[in-house]
């Protein structure tokens, strides 16, 4: 398996990972807003999707943002999102991989944590992210705009 930056070819492929019923159940941006929105960000410094690829198909993707921060002394975060793999190919350690890749990569950035959220009721993925060592922390808030 190999983890990798995406690239816009693979924008088809991820939008199919996630319109899988346990993701976005088919509500997924069309494929053209989704490169003009993977162009946008492909120039931020440290925001990027990845892609987990198994004999040239694509299995697994999630998203990395490295922050700089004033806080901390100014050692950066990195948030972990849309983590994905295909129905097809789950519970084959590709998302373990997948996220000891995006550990490593926040790590070789100097972050200090790594974090993500969780809908409460994906009991299942909250038993994947406790195996990989995540602590439960705080209380996460948000709100709809």
């Amino acid at each position: 398996m190999i983890i990798r930056p995406a690239e816009p070819e693979d924008i088809g492929d991820v939008l199919r990972l996630y319109a899988q019923p346990a993701f976005d159940d088919g509500n997924v941006l069309d494929e053209n807003s989704a490169r003009a929105l993977y162009d946008r960000f492909s120039h931020y410094p440290d925001y990027k999707i990845y892609v987990a690829e198994i004999d040239a198909r694509i299995v697994g993707s999630f998203a990395l943002l490295v922050m700089l921060n004033l806080g901390h002394l100014g050692a950066p975060s990195a948030i972990v999102e849309d983590v994905v793999v295909d129905p097809a190919m789950q519970n084959r350690l590709i998302g373990r991989k997948m996220m000891e890749a995006a550990m490593g990569l926040a790590r070789d950035k100097g972050c200090y944590k790594l974090v993500l959220s969780s809908n409460a009721r994906r009991m299942e993925a909250h038993r994947f992210y406790d195996r990989l060592s995540f602590k439960r922390h705080g209380i996460s808030f948000h709100v709809e705009l």
